[in-house]
Order: structure tokens, then sequence, then C-alpha cells
């Protein structure tokens, strides 16, 4: 569906930026990784060669909290391939403390990575987007940032303001043939989710319609079919990928 192109995944060691990476691939991207360490993004893309040597993939870890670094990697990335195509935000961390509980580094901590990361990469492929006539900017929601959830604030705060730039860089960028939307996930099955107590996670599974949590790959197929020209015509379209959870 994607031959040819080029796309920035980040946050694409593992979970739902690993298995949006693979759909690509499989589909005939080229694609950079982005991680936090150098340990696991070599161990990703390592990984993704043993499957399948031909997959054209390489990795890179900058800071995506600083616009400079994220610049840097973003112009090595032009510099090897002549352009970037797509652009997934999909790196993120989540936390559940009361309110009580929070502290002002721990709410820092993740608007800066979940919003000022968006931000920022955004902002460093817009330039070569509009000077090769178009790409596609896909970030990652959660269904948090429609409902809220009962506790760790920071979380579904800086998932509204991912919603937010969404649009809004949707309605700026159209002109420039910059397309911008947002998937939002519900309960999928990664290590964010496997970490939560079962007593927090069962009733809402058992909520879900569809009868089951999702799995990475069914977030990777929304994020292939909003990247492809099957989707021209969508922009600032924030996608709930849910089994109908919480509706």
């Amino acid at each position: 569906m994607l031959e040819g192109k080029v796309a920035v995944v980040t946050g694409g060691t593992r979970g739902i930026g690993l298995a949006t990476v693979r759909k690509f691939l499989q589909n005939g991207v080229k694609v950079v990784l982005f991680g936090s360490r150098a340990e696991t993004v070599d161990k990703a893309v390592s990984s993704l060669k043993e499957e399948n040597a031909s997959y054209e993939v390489m990795g890179l870890y900058p800071d995506i909290s600083n616009l400079k670094a994220v610049e840097e990697a973003i112009q090595e990335i032009v510099g090897k391939y002549g352009q970037i195509d797509i652009l997934v935000n999909n790196a993120g961390i989540s936390a559940r403390e009361s309110i009580y509980e929070y502290t002002e580094e721990n709410f820092d901590k993740i608007i800066d990575l979940n919003v000022k990361g968006v931000f920022n990469c955004s902002k460093a492929v817009v330039p070569y987007m509009k000077k090769q006539g178009g790409g596609v900017i896909l970030n990652t929601s959660s269904m948090v940032s429609i409902y809220g959830q009962a506790a760790g604030c920071g979380y579904p705060t800086s998932k509204f303001a991912v919603n937010g730039l969404t649009k809004s860089l949707a309605r700026e960028l159209g002109k420039d043939h910059i397309r911008v939307n947002a998937v939002a996930p519900g309960v999928i099955h990664t290590d964010m989710v496997d970490v939560l107590p079962k007593e927090v996670i069962q009733p809402i599974i058992d909520s879900i319609p569809i009868g089951r949590m999702g799995e990475p790959e069914d977030i990777a197929n929304a994020f292939l079919f909003l990247a492809s020209s099957q989707a021209s015509f969508i922009t600032g379209a924030i996608l709930s990928v849910d089994g109908a959870g919480m509706c």
C-alpha cells in the first residue's frame, strides 16, 4: 500500500510502535524507528532484520523532548533517503498516581514526552513535507482523551492535548497537502496495560462489547490505512479503535 515511502515511527521499539514499524515494512516502506535508548533500538532493528533480511529499517534514539536533537535526527534521515513521507508520533508514557501523590516533576515528564515530543517531531518534519509536496502525520492518542480516567490525570491531559494538536495542525497544514490524524486506542495488549492490576483492567475488558482487548496490530492496521492514499480525504480525525469500549 505504501511502496517506496519513508516513515519515522517514534516509540518504535515495542508494543504499538513496533507493530506499526513491522506493518509498514511489510508494505514496502523504508522505516526509521525512534527509541529512548541505544540498546532497545538496536534490539528492535536486529529482530526485524532477522524476520526479513530485505526490510529497510534503521534506528535512532534522539531525545524527542529536545527540538534540536529531533531536528538533527530528521536531517540525518533526509540526508540518507531524501524524503520523509510519514511521521507516526507514538512515543508516550503513562502514570496512575492520585492527584494527592502527583508531583510537578511527574506531570512535567509526561507532558514533555507525550505532548512536546509530538510538537517537536511534527515541527521538524513539516518543512521537508511541504517542500516535497505533502506528507502524513499520525499521532497516538487514547480513549482516555475522550473519557478521562479516574487517576493519573497527567496522561489523559496529555492525550487531550494531542487531539488538539492533531485537529489544529490538520487545519493549518491542509494547504500544504499534509494530512494529520490520530488513532485513539482502547485497551490494547501492551506492556503499559500488562503492568496494571487485574482488578483495574478486568472490569474494563469485561465492558468491551467485542469481548477482548485489542492487539498492537489492530492499531498498526489503522495507521496503515490513514497513511495510505485510501485515506486521502481524511484529516483532523481522531479514530477510535477500542472495540466500542466505554461508548
